[in-house]
């Protein structure tokens, strides 16, 4: 009688085992899957559209996305220029000076007084989405281009459709020459990076289910 009864519990403990394992390795596929339809979603080079917008913002994280913004001003393809998530113990005067001559588009000094701000608050993605918003409040504009690298752009346009839905946003990404989007299952430090930035998208994704809704405005300096 007792061996019966601890060779149904040991059978018991079997399925229990072989389901947690079955359910492991759906989610497993499930996310593979869900990584592999990221990636797709990620911009190539050809995907950039120069339609001007009221304002363009450049999440900091590589002097590609500054120049970038600085050309978009200078090209006359937005009005104003946010630089979110700036260091507080930085000002444009250094921004600018880091990077090479070559790459500054020209750019008189009344427009670097007048178009260009920065922002000191945001500390990560959502950050920028909730810091971008309040200046957009604050100048009353429409639309605006986003400009940060390609791999970050689906997290970034998830956060800013959420934070400004009133607000036209366009994707503008830049290329970092490190990141291999082409056969990236081939070099182990994008794929550590795209995995990076799924999880992190993943996260993005969920906590506005659970947590509808931004809190707090950043401020911002001229």
């Amino acid at each position: 009688m007792r061996q019966a009864r601890r060779n149904e519990t040991e059978q018991r403990r079997r399925r229990w085992v072989r389901r947690l394992a079955l359910l492991f390795l759906m989610l497993g596929l499930v996310w593979v899957i869900g990584l592999i339809a990221f990636v797709t979603r990620i911009p190539r080079s050809g995907d950039i559209d120069t339609t001007a917008t009221d304002a363009a913002v450049v999440l900091t994280g590589g002097s590609e996305r500054l120049e970038a913004g600085l050309e978009l001003l200078a090209n006359g393809h937005a009005k104003k220029l946010l630089i979110s998530g700036v260091n507080k113990d930085i000002d444009l005067a250094t921004l600018l000076g880091a990077l090479e001559p070559a790459e500054i588009p020209k750019l008189s000094p009344e427009t670097i007084a007048c178009c260009i701000a920065l922002g000191y608050s945001a500390e990560d993605t959502r950050g920028n989405a909730v810091e971008t918003a309040d200046w957009m409040r604050q100048q009353k504009f429409k639309s605006i281009r986003l400009i940060t690298a390609a791999y970050h752009m689906p997290r970034s346009m998830l956060e800013f459709h959420r934070a400004m839905p009133g607000v036209q946003v366009l994707p503008y990404p830049v290329f970092p020459r490190q990141v291999r989007q082409e056969g990236w299952w081939r070099w182990p430090g994008t794929t550590n990076l795209l995995v990076r930035e799924y999880n992190k998208y993943l996260v993005a994704l969920l906590r506005g289910l659970v947590l509808p809704g931004d809190a707090g405005l950043a401020p911002v300096r001229p």
